[in-house]
């Protein structure tokens, strides 16, 4: 192990509550919140490293990639005098969710078996799965679908069982947390496509 115990505990709590200072910004729609996401998922690579949660170590990655993007975009906005109207929202048809179930399977039970048959990882289905639903439930946010939020609530249970199981217990905590908010997040996204459904109706 390259870091002691203590230091990757430190890291740990470090990582969490910015991982929480996130969230709060983002609830209020500040371009800052990627600032602390990047640092807290950041920190993740190395955690999850040092825990053999190799597919979770990876996609902390491609989360500092993907709050770059989006803080871009936020920033462009900003300086274009976006305003803070909500995006709109809607379903997937049915095909396309076999589409992405079918896919994000696929990738996860691949991935599992690499992790499984090349590395020493801790539990590489489990940590593949919750690595492989998390990029596709990132990818729909960005479509703005709400089938992101029930992706999220699986993940978000599954990770508090993964890192209950590998003594990560603030980030079990703040997996908790953000399973909550994704419940609020999906009743929030319903909501708005049935009042876009009604105000669309209203105008036909």
């Amino acid at each position: 192990m390259i870091l002691s115990d203590e230091t990757l505990w430190l890291l740990e709590w470090v990582a969490a509550a910015l991982g929480v200072i996130n969230i709060a910004l983002l609830i209020f729609r500040s371009q800052w919140n990627f600032a602390f996401a990047i640092a807290s998922v950041a920190i993740y690579i190395f955690i999850f490293f040092e825990k053999r949660l190799y597919a979770e170590s990876g996609l902390q990655v491609f989360f500092v990639l993907a709050n770059v993007w989006g803080w871009v975009l936020w920033r462009r906005a900003a300086k274009a005098g976006g305003s803070d109207d909500q995006v709109p929202v809607r379903w997937l048809d049915w095909p396309s969710r076999v589409v992405w179930l079918v896919a994000t399977a696929a990738i996860s039970l691949n991935l599992g078996w690499m992790m499984h048959r090349y590395t020493n990882a801790a539990m590489p289905f489990a940590d593949s799965a919750i690595a492989g639903a998390s990029v596709a439930a990132q990818i729909l946010l960005g479509y703005r679908r709400i089938e992101n939020w029930v992706i999220w609530i699986a993940v978000d249970v599954a990770a508090v069982l993964l890192y209950i199981n590998r003594g990560l217990y603030p980030t079990a905590g703040l997996y908790g947390g953000m399973l909550v908010m994704s419940l609020f997040g999906l009743k929030e996204w319903v909501e708005a496509q049935r009042r876009q459904t009604r105000a669309a109706t209203a105008f036909a």
